[in-house]
């Protein structure tokens, strides 16, 4: 995908760095910020990379913002891929799949047949007071950040917006979002596998050069 602009807003905690996708020593020196715009005209794809935590007291105010660009620019749907903190899961959810969408009402008017064929798992309503026995029932992401929040919102101003979500932890994450691409190609096709066999295992994606030093850069050889 192609950079294609920013997406502009005070609500991130700024930051800068080299471009985590350089394929070339000629563009490893080019500038990236804390929110980016891709584009993939081919599939209809327009990607919001965000790369920085929100500033306190306005992650209301960026998710106002981010549906207000989604509604001006006519978008057909929004998928949103977070995660919830794995810890925090009820005796159901840990004996399932570990992944789980959301679709707004708006939403499953269109994809429901689809995603009933992918025999998916709905996130499940829990207490929204866990200590209360007799608590209402809602739908809580524990450590999904802005998720429920924008979910929340999209329902009341009728956008199509999807969830998907992985239940993670702590530590190595690359194979949690490897995972849940994989179950958002399931439903986009945005890679067809290389033989007959659709495992994800024979999907070719592209692992971005800065994750090479996502723990750092080894340890200095004259430590030994």
């Amino acid at each position: 995908m192609s950079k294609i602009g920013y997406f502009y807003t005070d609500c991130l905690v700024p930051m800068v760095g080299n471009n985590p996708y350089a394929t070339a020593e000629e563009n490893s020196a080019e500038l990236s910020i804390n929110a980016e715009v891709y584009s993939l005209p081919s599939r209809k794809l327009v990607a919001l990379q965000l790369r920085s935590i929100f500033i306190k007291y306005k992650s209301s105010s960026f998710c106002e913002k981010l549906l207000s660009w989604v509604k001006s620019s006519s978008f057909a749907k929004v998928i949103v891929l977070s995660s919830s903190h794995s810890y925090q899961r009820n005796d159901l959810q840990l004996r399932s799949t570990p992944f789980r969408y959301l679709l707004t009402p708006c939403m499953q008017k269109s994809v429901r047949n689809k995603i009933k064929s992918l025999n998916w798992q709905e996130m499940e309503k829990t207490p929204c007071i866990p200590e209360m026995s007799d608590s209402d029932y809602c739908v809580r992401i524990p450590g999904g950040g802005i998720t429920r929040a924008l979910y929340k919102e999209s329902c009341s101003k009728e956008i199509q917006m999807a969830v998907l979500l992985k239940f993670v932890s702590e530590g190595d994450n690359v194979p949690d979002a490897l995972g849940l691409v994989e179950y958002l190609n399931e439903w986009l096709q945005m890679i067809k596998p290389q033989s007959d066999d659709p495992a994800p295992s024979t999907l070719l994606w592209k692992i971005p050069s800065s994750w090479k030093l996502l723990f750092g850069s080894g340890l200095p050889p004259a430590l030994f």
